[in-house]
């Protein structure tokens, strides 16, 4: 895919899931979680440009820069959400002011980044930023994925008459 096409990618992918997280969700522990970021790594993979060849190590560099602050994003990102159980038993997430201020500085860090390597005269494909969107998005699935399994297993409460009521009332605060 050209660079054009790969940078709608991301635009549309990174606008569809901030949007999406903005409004309350059902976390679906059984669906496939990491399927979306999957794709995406593949495609970014696919592409010969992810690596500068005339200045291969430092290109490295800065793609493993990249791809920590996509990790470090994503780990942001989903503790900064808000979950809660509802009296159903289904649990359900919402991201904060907090998510969107994580957004913004991962995107100046990885404005920075992009001058770093533009300073250096390394030639960056949007294949990198790709890879590191896949990242940040495995990431928060993973850990929400996991938050939403620890908060549905809770233990459940007895009334005082013995009926045995779901945990719902209680909501995880960031």
């Amino acid at each position: 895919m050209s660079g054009l096409v790969n940078a709608l990618v991301i635009v549309a992918v990174a606008g569809l899931v901030i949007a999406r997280q903005f409004r309350a969700s059902r976390i679906d522990t059984d669906r496939r979680w990491w399927l979306l970021p999957g794709i995406l790594a593949v495609i970014a993979l696919r592409e010969p440009g992810l690596l500068d060849a005339r200045h291969h190590t430092t290109a490295a560099l800065v793609l493993g820069a990249e791809l920590i602050v996509g990790l470090a994003m994503g780990a942001a990102w989903a503790w900064t959400t808000r979950i809660w159980v509802e009296p159903d038993g289904s649990v359900w997430s919402k991201s904060t002011k907090a998510s969107a201020a994580v957004w913004g500085a991962g995107i100046g860090v990885r404005l920075g980044l992009f001058a770093i390597g533009a300073l250096l005269g390394i030639h960056q494909d949007s294949s990198a930023l790709l890879l590191a969107l896949a990242a940040t998005l495995l990431v928060r699935s993973g850990v929400l994925i996991w938050r939403a399994q620890s908060l549905s297993q809770a233990p459940v409460h007895a009334t005082a008459y013995g009926d045995h009521v779901p945990r719902s009332t209680w909501k995880e605060h960031v």
